[in-house]
């Protein structure tokens, strides 16, 4: 090795120094950790961005999306050291077929005979049965043979009450043809019939609720009338439907208009009934001015008194200030609207008695402490006399609280007036007539029909409904 080095011209190594641990691990090799150099992330670039370009083997992207991770796609079977079960073509048999047919199927040899699984979802309908006797004494029929009798009973043994098969299986050439609803009409009527004479019915047409036995009873006829029904919708030709259709069309337009009418006739009854109102408000109004009473007490006196006080406060002359008149107010009043149930489906007549968000709460505590103080319940039983009554009722008490309210707001214009009068006339006093005076309390209680038959009232103190 030395004579090569020097042919090639080739400097030797230099000999390595001799230590302890050279001659201790001289065969081993040193390894070399080599770190692997991280390309760090430009400045200003997303991390999101910068793991699409690289990954940890420095490879470029893909131009398209792979597949490389080791998922449920490349996954192994993981093949145990046990013995394998042995599996064998076994026959069996169905306990439902009654011809001892022999099927085959692979099952495990350790596994034990059973029987076949699926034959428990094999179920029999009960047919009643009847001797000779019992069909003379009971189940005889003028439009009925015991021979057709007897092959309708065969018949449904054979394919479980499946009318239509039986329908179609019927012995044409011995009896005469029957139709389906014919031949469940005559096996139901049997039923029924031996159900009443045994002691144990059958569950397809008889049922025990609370130990009472309840006969399935099938009505013929109904079952008759409803197929003719559905065969003429059926039969409909394109030009009866298009006719449907526009009668339906015109029935809506004329229910519009009819409520359109009433609509019209309601505000034409609330208009004659407004002007009704404001006469007689004007003619009470005149009264007024023109006639004297005496000086009310109680809580229109107090306000009066009040009322008083800030005219000697503020320190005006009589002479400059203007004769207050009161002006003729009218309200509109049309009643409460309840809500009536448009809607489609299932609803509660309970919901024609709230109230409508328009009343407000402090009209609606006040129609309820009425409502107590008539010993009246405040939710009644929803029925339709009831619903109709007690909206009407708590519509007239609404009436009755805005008309209370709009004679104390007169009264306290009555009480001003007096005391402007006095103000401008020392020494007079100024009578109130009793005839307008509420606190008066001899004079006539007018009962509460003829008060709700007033449609106008002042609107100071008054919600709109």
């Amino acid at each position: 090795m030395a004579d090569i080095l020097d042919i090639l011209d080739i400097e030797q190594p230099g000999a390595s120094e001799i230590t302890r641990d050279s001659i201790i691990h001289g065969d081993k090799a040193k390894k070399k950790y080599v770190t692997a150099k991280t390309v760090r992330r430009p400045e200003g670039m997303h991390r999101e961005v910068f793991a699409l370009l690289y990954n940890d083997n420095k490879d470029l992207p893909p131009l398209l999306p792979t597949d490389t991770g080791k998922a449920y796609k490349q996954t192994k079977a993981k093949l145990g050291m046990r013995k394998v079960r042995k599996w064998v073509w076994a026959p069996f048999t169905n306990p439902a077929r009654k011809d001892n047919a022999v099927f085959h199927h692979w099952k495990r040899a350790s596994d034990e005979a059973k029987e076949y699984p699926f034959a428990q979802f094999n179920k029999q309908v009960s047919i009643p049965s009847y001797s000779e006797s019992e069909y003379n004494q009971f189940l005889k029929s003028e439009d009925w043979s015991q021979a057709e009798t007897d092959h309708l009973m065969d018949l449904c043994q054979r394919f479980d009450l499946r009318f239509i098969v039986i329908h179609d299986r019927w012995d044409r050439a011995a009896f005469r043809d029957r139709s389906v609803e014919d031949l469940k009409e005559r096996y139901y009527n049997i039923c029924a019939i031996l159900s009443k004479v045994k002691t144990n019915p059958w569950s397809n047409s008889v049922t025990m609720v609370n130990g009472e036995k309840r006969v399935y009873h099938y009505d013929a006829e109904h079952e008759r009338k409803r197929k003719e029904q559905l065969k003429r919708l059926f039969d409909r030709t394109q030009e009866q439907i298009d006719e449907e259709q526009m009668l339906l069309a015109e029935l809506k337009k004329i229910e519009a208009r009819k409520r359109e009418r009433e609509r019209k006739t309601q505000d034409l009854q609330k208009l004659i009934s407004r002007a009704d109102s404001g006469n007689g408000i004007v003619n009470n109004q005149t009264s007024i001015v023109n006639e004297g009473a005496n000086t009310p007490t109680g809580s229109t006196s107090t306000i009066a008194r009040r009322h008083d006080r800030k005219l000697h406060k503020k320190k005006l002359t009589a002479q400059q200030r203007p004769v207050r008149t009161v002006e003729a107010v009218t309200v509109e009043w049309s009643g409460i609207k309840f809500p009536e149930a448009r809607g489609a489906g299932v609803w509660l007549r309970s919901q024609r008695m709230k109230l409508p968000p328009g009343v407000g709460q402090r009209k609606t505590k006040a129609i309820e402490q009425e409502l107590r103080l008539l010993n009246i319940d405040i939710a009644p039983t929803p029925t339709e006399a009831i619903c109709k009554h007690f909206n009407e009722l708590r519509s007239d008490l609404a009436l009755a609280l805005d008309l209370k309210n709009a004679l104390a707001s007169c009264e306290f214009e009555l009480q001003a007036l007096r005391h402007q009068y006095e103000a401008l006339n020392p020494g007079k006093t100024l009578t109130i007539p009793a005839s307008i005076c509420n606190t008066n309390v001899d004079a006539e209680i007018k009962p509460l029909g003829e008060i709700i038959d007033v449609v106008g009232s002042p609107s100071a103190l008054n919600t709109t409904i």
